[in-house]
This record gives C-alpha cells, sequence and structure tokens, in this order.
C-alpha cells in the first residue's frame, strides 16, 4: 500500500466491513397447569434459572394462569386476556412447555390456550420439560402431535421429572443432577432451532 501511494500519489481505503448483529432470541417457558397447588412454577422457575446461566436467549415464564381464557368458542365467557396471550406469544422466538400428565395427556388449560392461537405458534422451535407418575412421557407425546399440527418443530431431547425421584414428597422439586444435564442438552437443540426458524418468519 506504502509503494503504491509514492508511485501514483493516491491513498486508497479500505471499505469499513458491515457489522452483523444479532437480536437475541426470546424463549417463552410456558407454565401448561393452572389448577391450585401446581407444581409448574417451581418446574418452571428452576428451568429458567439453568437458562439463564447460559446467556444466549432472553428467557420469560408464561403462566397461562394470568390469562383469562375460557373454553375457546364458549359462549358468554370473558375472554379478555386472549389479546395480551397472543401478544405474548407473538413476541417469542421458541418456546419450552412445561408439560403435566393428567390421564395420560396434557392438561385441558394448555390444550385451550394452544388452540386460541394459530400464526403466532407457528415457524417456531419448542422443548418440553414433562413430569408425571412416569415422567410425563404420554402428555409430552400428545403434546407432540399439537405442536407439529400448529407448526412448531419440537425438539427431540426431553427432561422427563418423576414425581416419585424428582420430588420431595411428591411436592418440592429436587431434580436430580441428570435432569439439569437433560435440559441444558434440550436448550443446545432449542436454541439453533429457534435461529433458523426466526430466518423463515422473516
Amino acid at each position: 500500500m506504502g509503494f503504491l501511494t509514492k508511485l501514483f500519489g493516491t491513498q486508497q481505503t479500505e471499505q469499513p466491513k458491515e457489522e452483523i448483529t444479532m437480536t437475541p432470541l426470546n424463549i417463552g417457558i410456558i407454565l401448561g397447569s393452572t389448577r391450585e397447588g401446581r407444581l409448574s412454577p417451581q418446574v418452571g422457575d428452576w428451568v429458567k434459572e439453568l437458562a439463564d446461566k447460559r446467556g444466549d436467549a432472553n428467557y420469560t415464564i408464561i403462566d397461562i394462569a394470568d390469562y383469562k381464557l375460557p373454553l375457546l368458542g364458549e359462549n358468554g365467557g370473558d375472554a379478555s386476556g386472549a389479546a395480551g396471550w397472543s401478544e405474548a406469544v407473538a413476541a417469542q422466538d421458541g418456546f419450552v412447555f412445561i408439560a403435566q400428565e393428567y390421564n395420560h395427556s396434557i392438561t385441558g388449560s394448555l390444550k385451550n390456550a394452544l388452540d386460541y392461537l394459530r400464526v403466532e405458534w407457528n415457524n417456531k422451535a419448542a422443548g418440553i420439560v414433562s413430569y408425571g407418575s412416569v415422567g410425563g412421557a404420554r402428555a409430552a407425546e400428545h403434546l407432540r402431535g399439537i405442536l407439529g399440527e400448529l407448526s412448531v418443530a419440537d425438539v427431540r431431547v426431553h427432561p422427563a421429572l418423576s414425581l416419585f425421584t424428582d420430588f420431595e414428597n411428591g411436592a418440592e422439586l429436587k431434580a436430580a443432577p441428570v435432569q439439569a444435564d437433560s435440559v441444558n442438552q434440550m436448550l443446545d437443540q432449542v436454541i439453533p432451532w429457534s435461529k433458523a426458524l426466526k430466518t423463515v418468519r422473516q
């Protein structure tokens, strides 16, 4: 560069490199139960604590119980929370569903909340953390079918908490260390899938 400047008397300048900034992902941790005495807030807080240590996304707990969502299509129901529910879900790039097993399936409140929306779910990724007498495995399998219909890509790794071994007296979460590892492995899949699907929505 110095030789050319001396020879031709001109100064060549490098073009500034374009800065590429990536907006942090928003991942919603959805509490799938609304009943009194539920355990989902404990599980959601535990997942969020593990997730926040990663520093790879903005993790937010989204509690279905905070929104008025009567049965979809029910006459005279107060659906005043539907707009807020739509905004909360639309703002996310991916999800972690805290799924409880009730009678071999997910809760009615979670199914109803899923049914309330359509495009807000589309082309996003999700992980599932389930719990129950057999780890909530059957609820998770039902949830996967519903998510597929909503164009939500659920990841393979699935932390499954047992009411007998991961909760003290079936009431206080005392998850085994292997479960924390499983949560991180699940998020290792949710994050890149969420990034990839974000480009599909843009």
